[in-house]
């Protein structure tokens, strides 16, 4: 029987996911030798080619793709079994990694990790902040335990590596400086912001919320501004400099000179999600941080349908 060595499969997966033997290195922190040495070996211990030329790169053949099939399959169940092994345990103990996009912490992590270390002062829990979009590959890497993301960064298609689920409806509201003309104008709509210039980020998630609102609203938004920080963008509408969307977990805290309005009938939002790696959710320490982030959702959601 083969003598399986888990750290090679895990180069073989990465390289699957990243592409290339050099950008498997740097996601392993590791040399593009030292990768290539272990596939060789792997290949030898299985008696199969992995790997065929394809350009000046190389691709994964078929009896690979049949290996990875089956290494999703091990590693999730050796997640599994540590989940039961950790049943043993208290789950008040012990360390849980999450990973969340900027806007998910003040409201949402924060408050949740208050309760859990309260509830269980036994239990560490390490925040990494990351853009929305690299949640999975912190994921898969390794280096968190708990994603927080946005539904519209998710893989598409099925992915049995995770379990997935959406964790709240965000909701986008206008920003207006205080003196605009539509400040004080009952049932403001999106598309009455068509004429006006608007503050959005370059790119990235944001952005392409920010277009795709208007864009079901009717028009496409004339961005006078880039910015992506939150802060900068409440400041620039309070100095007068144009309107913004701004999600409502964003919105935390005071913003003088800044008028939040709830739009009516458009009612633009986001999706905001959880994602564990397969077979880990049962793990008692990551139980009780994912509960106490669906339970902060379910208050911010409660609190969103009585302020709209």
């Amino acid at each position: 029987m083969t003598d399986w060595d888990l750290r090679k499969l895990r180069v073989l997966r990465t390289l699957d996911r990243v592409g290339t033997v050099r950008a498997t290195a740097e996601a392993l922190c590791t040399t593009p030798s030292a990768v290539s040495q272990q596939l060789s070996a792997l290949s030898r211990q299985v008696g199969v080619e992995l790997l065929e030329p394809h350009g000046r790169r190389v691709r994964l053949t078929d009896a690979a793709r049949v290996l990875l099939r089956h290494t999703d399959i091990v590693l999730a169940q050796l997640e599994r079994a540590e989940a039961e092994l950790d049943g043993f345990a208290r789950g008040g103990s012990g360390t849980v990694r999450v990973g969340a996009f900027a806007t998910a912490v003040p409201g949402l992590v924060v408050p949740a990790l208050s309760v859990v270390r309260d509830v269980h002062p036994g239990l560490t829990v390490r925040v990494h902040q990351a853009e929305a979009s690299e949640v999975y590959d912190l994921l898969a890497a390794g280096e968190i335990d708990i994603g927080l993301s946005l539904a519209a960064q998710a893989p598409t298609g099925r992915d049995d590596r995770l379990d997935r689920g959406e964790l709240l409806t965000d909701p986008l509201d206008a920003a207006l400086p205080v003196h605009h003309r539509s400040a004080g104008a009952p049932a403001l709509r999106l598309r009455d912001l068509a004429g006006e210039p608007w503050i959005y980020g370059a790119a990235g998630p944001w952005r392409d919320i920010t277009v795709a609102a208007c864009a079901q609203a009717g028009f496409v938004p004339e961005q006078a501004h880039v910015a992506s920080d939150w802060r900068a963008i409440l400041d620039m509408v309070a100095a007068g400099l144009g309107v913004a969307l701004v999600p409502r977990l964003a919105a935390t805290g005071d913003a003088p000179g800044v008028d939040l309005r709830v739009l009516h009938e458009d009612r633009p939002r986001r999706h905001v999600v959880w994602a564990v790696r397969a077979g880990s959710r049962e793990r008692p320490q990551i139980a009780v941080t994912l509960g106490a982030l669906i339970d902060r959702a379910a208050t911010l959601t409660t609190a969103n349908v009585q302020f709209s």
